[in-house]
């Protein structure tokens, strides 16, 4: 599906687009974008970060759930295959990140990256701007947190083991399902599972404190396998987990919505039901705090399963790994006075 942004005012309709919902394979279009900033800031009360970088706005990985496909809007394109097929692309990122690191105004915190999509989607493998930020947070040594679905990173695990030895890195793999062939219609471009989980295996051997993310937790379709990704992740070196359950802001409540019908049409009013009695009746929950847990006997009902299978596995229940500041440092020749005065 394509449908128009909410904020588009015209849709022009008989036009063949290489978007098209019936071309099988549409061409990925990668922009440049020209933000002239690249570290971002929040204060939502439930977000476990100040700061964000996101070198990428769109992601090729497709996840039909992404909460952050909405943001594609503001940008005048669909939520839909626009934001996995039009990608806007941050070239300038390192540049830009070591120039703010080095201004005196910056205090160094923790910078989260994938706040929005994933910084380790598939054209960083050719582009490597997640490489460069990071190689300017080691400089830096300024911890950094990752949240990623991709193998990928595992390729950076030099830089991310430098900043583990100063406590100023940590890596959140997301596991959302362990059945390969679900993760494949469900998330199609992403890790197969047992990549994800040798990458946790790899880091960890090398030093990088990795948490498992299960999000989204999907009534009706994934919750069911709640103990065994906490078991699974414990058994691949986690030290850590926590979970959120599905929520469908704005086009993606259709966008999803149309997915069930496609796959799995004997499921998809018991799944939308039990996203509804976990969001007080609908589809999504913007509130703080509840959007991120859900409410009511389902929600409640996660969460104890949750907890018992932390409690078995040894896994500490916790959306961020605390990280240090104490080892940051502005190399010569940073500042616009380098370090002479």
């Amino acid at each position: 599906m394509n449908p128009k942004s909410r904020f588009c005012s015209l849709e022009v309709l008989g036009e063949e687009s290489q978007l098209d919902a019936a071309d099988p394979s549409p061409r990925t279009q990668f922009i440049p974008d020209a933000s002239r900033t690249i570290i971002a800031t929040n204060d939502s009360p439930d977000i476990p970060f100040e700061a964000s970088i996101n070198a990428y706005r769109g992601c090729e990985h497709g996840c039909v759930y992404c909460f952050a496909r909405p943001a594609h809007e503001y940008l005048d394109m669909s939520a839909g295959l626009d934001f996995e097929t039009r990608i806007l692309v941050k070239h300038e990122a390192p540049a830009l990140l070591r120039k703010e690191l080095s201004s005196p105004k910056w205090v160094p915190k923790v910078i989260a990256m994938s706040g929005v999509t994933d910084c380790y989607q598939p054209v960083e493998r050719k582009l490597r701007i997640t490489r460069g930020c990071l190689e300017v947070l080691a400089e830096f040594r300024n911890p950094v947190s990752i949240v990623t679905k991709n193998f990928l990173v595992t390729r950076d695990i030099d830089l991310l083991a430098d900043l583990a030895k100063h406590d100023a890195a940590c890596v959140h793999v997301s596991l959302t399902t362990l059945d390969g062939d679900l993760a494949r219609v469900m998330e199609p471009r992403t890790s197969h599972p047992r990549r994800r989980l040798e990458a946790m295996r790899m880091l960890t051997d090398a030093g990088v404190p990795v948490t498992v993310l299960i999000a989204p937790v999907v009534p009706g379709l994934t919750d069911h396998e709640l103990p065994a990704l906490v078991a699974a992740a414990a058994g691949a070196g986690a030290v850590s987990a926590y979970y959120i359950p599905l929520r469908l802001p704005y086009g993606v409540k259709d966008l999803f919505a149309d997915w069930l019908g496609r796959h799995f049409p004997d499921r998809k009013e018991k799944v939308l039901g039990r996203v509804r009695e976990i969001r007080a009746g609908k589809l999504n929950d913007a509130n703080f705090g509840s959007r991120l847990r859900g409410e009511g006997v389902f929600a409640g009902q996660f969460k104890a399963m949750f907890e018992m299978a932390c409690r078995k596995a040894g896994l500490h229940e916790q959306a961020a790994t605390p990280l240090s500041t104490a080892a940051f440092r502005r190399p010569w020749g940073a500042g616009e006075q380098g370090s002479l005065f």
